[in-house]
């Protein structure tokens, strides 16, 4: 069944919030080390971002690689992403990702994956890339609208009640017919997709949330959706729904 997993807002830490959502993400394919690798072009596949990530999911006993497009050690992209449970796509310049990916024939790959039962993620600029549209700060001075690859329905905007201008930015967006409705994604929560049903949000924080945003005669509509908050393993691990 298709997956994916958008992240508002998740850094690669020990802290309790980090955890509980690497924790769900792994948790999501049925392999018992699963394969995770780390697309890291929003970066410009950064070194300290990539070793980060080394070290964070191996303490999970996942299997971590990472795929350089600037520094290629296999000629057979496909073949090396299509054996990944989970595909991890990191934070950045969203604009110059995406170019990099399309030159390079990775959002192929990446649908024939995702239609095959790859788990697709990522964060941020990982977050919006799978939808039809996504708010970001790729070009310097505002934050603006972005074609993204249209696996996903409608637009996105990640950092929700992170970064002070996001909110009524993509209302403005929205509003002025720019972007298609969608949803604001607040740090510490995700969107959870499943095939064609609705998403489910999880939040590893109480008050994160995310939102469905519609244009309106008026203006806009924003509903926050129901979530199911991830409890810490000192609480017996889990989740409830609030």
């Amino acid at each position: 069944m298709p997956q994916i997993i958008a992240l508002g807002g998740h850094s690669m830490t020990t802290n309790e919030e980090d955890v509980s959502l690497s924790r769900y993400l792994l948790a999501q394919v049925p392999a018992g080390r699963p394969r995770i690798c780390f697309l890291s072009q929003g970066s410009g596949e950064d070194a300290f971002y990539i070793a980060n990530f080394y070290r964070h999911f191996l303490e999970f006993n996942a299997l971590p690689s990472d795929l350089s497009l600037f520094r290629p050690h296999t000629a057979d992209v496909a073949t090396f992403l299509l054996d990944q449970d989970i595909i991890y796509v990191g934070g950045g310049n969203t604009k110059s990702m995406l170019a990099l990916w399309r030159e390079w024939d990775v959002d192929k790959v990446l649908l024939q994956g995702w239609q095959q039962g790859t788990l697709l993620s990522g964060v941020s600029a990982g977050a919006i890339c799978w939808f039809d549209q996504g708010l970001t700060d790729s070009i310097p001075g505002s934050l603006t609208a972005l074609q993204c690859l249209g696996f996903l329905a409608g637009s996105c905007s990640p950092h929700y009640d992170g970064e002070a201008e996001r909110r009524p930015s993509y209302h403005r967006q929205i509003s002025d017919g720019k972007m298609a409705g969608g949803y604001g994604i607040d740090d510490n929560a995700a969107l959870h997709f499943v095939g064609c049903e609705p998403p489910r949000v999880v939040a590893a924080r109480a008050g994160a949330a995310a939102y469905r945003v519609e244009p309106t005669p008026s203006g806009i509509s924003e509903s926050k959706l129901n979530a199911s908050i991830l409890l810490s393993l000192e609480n017996g691990g889990g989740h409830k729904t609030l």
